[in-house]
Order: C-alpha cells, then structure tokens, then sequence
C-alpha cells in the first residue's frame, strides 16, 4: 500500500524490452540506496517490485499486462518518473489509500498557470466518473491528489497543483497530450458494492 505522497524522482537509464515483461532500469542517486531487492515500489503510480538494485541504481520488472494497462508503455530512456516505497504500519498516511494498481490511463487535455497553482484538466474512461467527486482524492501517476471539478458531459477532471508538488514531482515535465496513471480512490469502490449489495434484488 502507498500514500500517494512521492518521496523522489528517478530518470530511466536503459529499457529491456522481453516478449512477456520488460525490465526498467532506473538511475536516482537520493533513493536507489533507500530500496532492496523485492520491495515494492510504486512507479508513476504502479506497484512494481525491485529485482536489482545498488547505491545509484536500481532495476523492475514490468509485465506485459502492466504495459498494456498503464502509461509505462510510452516511457522512454531519459524520461523522469515518480517514486515511492510501500507505507509502513506505524506510518503517518498524509496522502490517501493508493493500492498501486493503476485502473486505467488519462490524457492531459489543459494546462493552465493560475497565480499561485497550475490547473490540469484530464480525459479518462466515462466509467471511472462514478468513483470521483470535488474535493475527493484521486491519484495521477503515483500523486494524490484533491480533485477540484468533474465535468460529466466531457469526461474531465481538474486538479490543481501547488509549486510544492511539482518540484517533487515529475508533474512539472508533463505536456498536453501526455498520458497519465489514474488509480481512483479504493474506498469509493467499496462503497459501491455495499450499496449494490444493500439495494432490494
């Protein structure tokens, strides 16, 4: 389980690209000493497990349904992305309940600079409307963030970004037209079900 509150930023060295998984080769000198083989990391918001790693460096293994499923597909060599250990059990949880399994990608349709914050507007599939609200969390590609609108008819969210989350993130680099991570709040899913569950047959 992750918080959504990114602890660092790596920049992709290499990409092995195998028939039914890839391997990502990752360079950050303030957090490959920080992991072991076999944590789980959350990159760009996806739960991947370490398989190499030393000082400077470190390895994932990214299976082929993950590709298909997330943004890493459209990674390349030089991109930047975000970081972030497992939440430990004594842990503050300053984010909200992010599970790593990324339910489906975005497209950046609007970048905006305010005064004090930069509104990004994000496209993604109609049937995951049901599970976001203003004010709500939602994470994008590993951070939570609070959803300031959502627009039905367009099948948009906003979201506001203050400068402190894009200077520890990888946000600050993204362009209309990239694709996102999108992981809905978990919590809203159960809510779901109990009420379905509740409601007469």
């Amino acid at each position: 389980m992750f918080t959504g509150l990114v602890e660092g930023i790596a920049q992709i060295k290499s990409i092995d690209l195998g028939t039914d998984s890839a391997v990502f080769h990752f360079k950050s000198v303030d957090f490959a000493h920080q992991l072991k083989i076999g944590d789980s990391v959350s990159v760009n918001g996806a739960c991947l497990t370490v398989v190499k790693q030393d000082t400077e460096e470190f390895s994932v293994d990214v299976m082929v349904q993950t590709l298909k499923l997330t943004s890493l597909r459209a990674l390349k060599v030089d991109d930047y992305v975000n970081l972030e250990r497992a939440v430990l059990v004594d842990s503050r949880l300053g984010g909200h309940i992010v599970q790593g399994h990324v339910d489906s990608t975005g497209e950046i349709v609007l970048l905006q600079q305010h005064e004090k914050s930069l509104q990004m507007n994000i496209e993604f599939p109609a049937n995951l409307l049901r599970y976001v609200v203003a004010q709500g969390s939602i994470c994008i590609d590993g951070v939570s963030l609070t959803v300031g609108s959502v627009s039905d008819d367009k099948n948009q969210i906003s979201v506001w970004l203050i400068p402190e989350t894009l200077s520890r993130t990888n946000l600050l680099h993204k362009v209309v037209g990239d694709v996102v991570n999108i992981e809905v709040d978990i919590l809203a899913k159960y809510v779901e079900r109990f009420v379905s569950k509740m409601s007469p047959k």
